[in-house]
């Protein structure tokens, strides 16, 4: 198979999995996206959707959530971890959406990843999410799936998503990262993965990871 080929079954198989994708993080507004994606570092999206309503009952948009304290705040995003430095972000980012923004979220990779605890993912996740603005966020699972999928050498998450952005057409970008996501949480685990089920990387699959998941299945 050529790589076009991976490529184009990739797409393919994915459009048929999934023809409509859902976002995994509830929101309603760019800006409860953002403090949502914020949240989800090192948690999981359903521990995130457990505490976010809780937070924006209190506060769901700048202008309120700077009338409370860092403290409240930490209080109650405790249960998705790193309360301490994700509740200074959340202050601190709405603080400059007032000052800077009027109270809106900015449309730039530049001025998004200048916002406290806003990293590069967490910006193109909202640019592509909120905005449309096509982006290719890479999370672990894409990241993962990526390299079994003999597409990225698994460097690092820069370099799957150069190779992403490169590989797929720009149009699917939005769509496409999405389904990844899905895809890698049904079919490629990390963990407690079945080969037998992952009809894309038993396909096209880097051989060594294929050989070596036989390999330890049969001992």
């Amino acid at each position: 198979m050529t790589k076009q080929e991976k490529v184009d079954f990739v797409i393919n198989t994915l459009n048929d999995l999934y023809p409509e994708v859902p976002i995994p993080l509830t929101h309603k507004d760019p800006y409860t996206l953002l403090i949502a994606v914020l949240l989800s570092a090192q948690s999981t999206d359903v521990r995130v959707n457990q505490i976010t309503p809780i937070l924006f009952a209190k506060a769901d948009n700048p202008y309120d959530m700077v009338k409370l304290s860092v403290e409240e705040i930490k209080e109650i995003i405790k249960p998705v971890g790193l309360a301490p430095m994700k509740s200074k972000g959340i202050y601190g980012l709405s603080k400059i959406l007032i000052e800077k923004y009027t109270g809106k979220v900015p449309k730039t990779y530049k001025e998004l990843e200048a916002l406290p605890s806003v990293g590069h993912k967490t910006a193109a996740v909202v640019l592509s999410q909120a905005f449309g603005i096509p982006a290719f966020p890479v999370d672990t699972h894409i990241h993962r799936l990526m390299y079994r999928w003999n597409l990225s050498n698994g460097k690092n998450v820069v370099q799957t998503e150069k190779d992403a952005k490169r590989l797929f057409p720009k149009a699917l970008w939005n769509k496409l990262h999405l389904q990844m996501i899905w895809y890698g949480r049904e079919y490629s685990q990390a963990r407690g993965w079945n080969l037998d089920k992952d009809i894309i990387t038993k396909t096209i699959g880097r051989a060594s990871i294929i050989k070596a998941y036989y390999k330890i299945k049969k001992s």
